[in-house]
């Protein structure tokens, strides 16, 4: 919906026809969303404004007669050293708190140097630069809730993957004039691709 979220006072025009949408979608269908790797620092305002209700990462939810954990991703990229570091920090409240504190532009200045650090490392590395989840972690998250079957993103590797008796499903990611999703009901989980105007 927006390349990062840097707080939920902020007022950028941009920001409007987003949230607008959500509103509109949210108003006839319950709407949830999950924070990610650059919207981690939604919060209530957010919530108010979009008509959305924040999930936490992971969440199990039982939906058609299935047992499905949701998450991110990004926490099992465990490889991924310095990225978990960030993680670690970004997340605690304490850094957040920090963060908000500091004036509206400073805060999107930051964003804007990380999203152009990002984009830098994937031009240089390309795809096989962004680090994929690990085995181990996909495991033991999977054991801690049950083995379930985990749906996720961030990884930019949609697939359908098995894991003993449970599966993990990886969302399309949206880029340009495509996007994807996966539609859950009575027959399964399946992936559509959906054209963006």
């Amino acid at each position: 919906m927006f390349e990062y979220w840097v707080g939920d006072d902020d007022d950028s025009p941009y920001l409007e026809a987003p949230l607008a949408a959500m509103r509109a979608f949210a108003a006839q269908t319950p709407l949830y969303v999950m924070r990610g790797n650059r919207d981690f620092l939604l919060g209530a305002g957010f919530e108010a404004r979009s008509g959305a209700r924040l999930l936490d990462d992971p969440t199990l939810i039982d939906a058609h007669g299935q047992r499905i954990l949701l998450s991110h991703g990004d926490a099992l990229c465990t490889d991924d050293a310095a990225y978990q570091q960030f993680r670690a920090m970004s997340r605690s409240p304490q850094w957040q708190q920090a963060m908000l504190a500091k004036p509206l532009a400073e805060r999107h200045a930051i964003a804007r140097h990380a999203r152009a650090q990002s984009e830098m490392n994937k031009r240089q590395t390309g795809l096989t630069g962004i680090s994929d989840v690990t085995e181990t972690a996909v495991r033991e998250l999977l054991a801690a809730h049950g083995w379930p079957t985990l749906i996720h993103g961030h990884t930019h590797r949609p697939a359908h993957h098995r894991h003993d008796a449970s599966s993990r499903w990886v969302i399309q990611d949206w880029h340009g004039a495509a996007g994807g999703y996966l539609q859950l009901d009575d027959a399964g989980i399946r992936p559509l691709s959906l054209q963006i105007r």
